[in-house]
C-alpha cells in the first residue's frame, strides 16, 4: 500500500494529477462550462505571453488559446497577428519573415506598461512546458504545418490537452491531424448549423467551434446528440453586455467558452453556480 502511496503521489507531481492526460480532457474546474483565456489572461498584461498564460493559470481557467505561426527559419511561435507591427516599437513587417532569434529580440512589453519591459515572444515548445499538467490548450493554427507541431505535442504528453481549431474547410490540415495523431483533439468549425451532418461524418471529431454568429439551441443540441461538446467564442467587448452574452451561451448549454475577460467570466460562473 505504501509503495502504491509513492507511485501515485510521484505521477501526481510530475504535473498529471491535474487530469490533463491521455485520458482526455478533465472536468471543467468552474462549474460545466469551459473557461477559455483568448491569447492568455491578457488585461494589462502582454497578449500571447508567458505572463498572460500563467495568469490564466493561476487564475484557474481551463484552457489558454495560443495562436501557432512559423518563423522564417521554421521555428514556431504564438503571435495573433500575422504581423508584429501592433506588438513592438519601431519594427513592421510579417511574423514569417523573421528568424526566431530575430524576433525574440523584439519586446512585446513595453507598449503594454514599463513593468513589461523585455517581455518575449514565446515559443510553442515554451508554451507546453508551460502549460504541461496545468491546463489545457486551446491551439489556433494561423500559419503552421500541424505534421511539425505533432512531434512536439508528444514530446510533452500533451496529445488529449490540446483541441486543435481550424475552419472545417481546412480538410487538408484536419485530415494531417487525423492521420499523424489519431488520438489528437480536432475542433473543426463547421461555420452554419447545416453543414454539422457533413464535418461529422468526415472528421468525426469529439469538439466542434462555433461563434455567436451561428450558435443556436438546435446547434448544441445536434452536437450534444453525437456525444460531442461546443465551444464558442465570445463577441462582446461592451462591458455592460458581457452577462447578456454569458448568459445566452450557458442558457444554450455550451460547453466552453472563449473569452478576454476570464476573470469576469469566472467570477460571473461562480455566481450563476452558487444561486
Amino acid at each position: 500500500m505504501r509503495r502504491l502511496f509513492k507511485i501515485v503521489s510521484l505521477v501526481w507531481l510530475l504535473g498529471l494529477g491535474h487530469g490533463y492526460t491521455q485520458n482526455g480532457l478533465p472536468k471543467p474546474k468552474n462549474g460545466s462550462t469551459y473557461v477559455i483565456a483568448h491569447r492568455g489572461a491578457h488585461n494589462g498584461i502582454p497578449e500571447n505571453s508567458l505572463a498572460a498564460y500563467q495568469t490564466a493559470i493561476d487564475l484557474g481557467c481551463d484552457f489558454v488559446e495560443i495562436d501557432v505561426r512559423t518563423t522564417k527559419d521554421g521555428e514556431f511561435v504564438s503571435v495573433h497577428n500575422a504581423t508584429i507591427d501592433a506588438y513592438v516599437m519601431e519594427q513592421k513587417g510579417k511574423v514569417k519573415d523573421y528568424t526566431l532569434s530575430q524576433l525574440r529580440a523584439m519586446d512585446i512589453g513595453i507598449k503594454v506598461d514599463e513593468k513589461w519591459r523585455n517581455t518575449k515572444i514565446p515559443t510553442f515548445e515554451e508554451i507546453l512546458a508551460l502549460c504541461q499538467g496545468k491546463i489545457g490548450t486551446y491551439l489556433d493554427l494561423k500559419e503552421a504545418d500541424p505534421k511539425a507541431l505533432i512531434p512536439i505535442i508528444k514530446k510533452y504528453g500533451m496529445e488529449e490537452a490540446i483541441v486543435w481549431y481550424l475552419p472545417a474547410s481546412a480538410h487538408k490540415e484536419l485530415m494531417a491531424i487525423k492521420t499523424n495523431c489519431p488520438e489528437c483533439l480536432i475542433m473543426p468549425d463547421p461555420g452554419k448549423k447545416r453543414n454539422i451532418k457533413e464535418v461529422l461524418n468526415t472528421y468525426e471529431p469529439k469538439y466542434m467551434a462555433s461563434d455567436m454568429s451561428h450558435i443556436s439551441k438546435s446547434f448544441v443540441k445536434q452536437l450534444h446528440s453525437m456525444k460531442v461538446k461546443v465551444f464558442v467564442d465570445e463577441s462582446e467587448d461592451d462591458p455592460e453586455k458581457w452577462h447578456q452574452e454569458w448568459s445566452k451561451l450557458l442558457s444554450l448549454g455550451v460547453d466552453g467558452i472563449q473569452t478576454d475577460q476570464p476573470k469576469a467570466l469566472l467570477e460571473f460562473i461562480s455566481s450563476i453556480e452558487n444561486q
